[in-house]
């Protein structure tokens, strides 16, 4: 049997499942990636870009809808991720990368104990959402079911946590685990942000007073 090779999109994102990420294609290597994808409703790998080469995990996007159609064939389109998954090895026999790539679930938990952590995630979430609007970054993201299985995919995706954070998260298998960091995270960008406002707060008045 042929082996099949996930083709890959190298960006510097971080793509979660269950999540939703516009996409504008302009590189002649993948407009000829997604016209395959779309002839085949097939999947592509999102894997980040690092210093030293591609990270290791990455997650699958399945094209949801192509937005907008350019005369010279670029694209935009919506992709939706799927499914996480280990490289391998990776392909350069086309003009796109490709990847053996090794397929893995979350670990079997038993998440209604971990409500009381859940619940204090979604709350911690909410008031960042909160924060950000205050501080004029439009309308607050709708927030996430608190029974969802991957909430902590569902909360980082909506609000402008770092890349190393989000590349960190995809990889852990347990959802206890990922919840666990979310909180330590929020937590840590909520005293930042306090801080950020007071130390312009203080800048204004020492304006104001000269």
């Amino acid at each position: 049997m042929k082996e099949q090779l996930l083709p890959l999109f190298p960006l510097k994102v971080v793509l979660f499942p269950a999540t939703e990420l516009p996409l504008h294609i302009f590189e002649e290597r993948y407009k000829e990636m997604i016209g395959e994808c779309l002839e085949h409703r097939s999947e592509f790998g999102i894997v980040l870009v690092l210093d030293e080469g591609l990270a290791s995990t990455g997650c699958t996007a399945s094209i949801a809808e192509v937005l907008r159609k350019f005369e010279d064939g670029r694209m935009d389109i919506l992709v939706r991720g799927q499914r996480r998954f280990e490289l391998v090895r990776i392909d350069q026999g086309k003009s796109y990368l490709r990847g053996e790539a090794q397929f893995f679930e979350d670990d079997q938990e038993d998440l209604r104990r971990e409500d009381s952590r859940r619940q204090q995630a979604l709350q911690l979430f909410t008031q960042m959402a909160e924060k950000f609007v205050s501080e004029g970054s439009g309308n607050p993201p709708p927030p996430p079911e608190l029974g969802d299985a991957q909430l902590s995919f569902q909360i980082v995706s909506r609000l402008p946590a770092d890349l190393p954070f989000r590349q960190t998260l995809l990889q852990l298998r347990s959802e206890s685990d990922r919840i666990d960091r979310v909180i330590s995270y929020l937590q840590k960008m909520a005293v930042r942000l306090t801080r950020m406002a007071q130390a312009q707060a203080r800048a204004g008045a020492n304006g104001r007073s000269h």
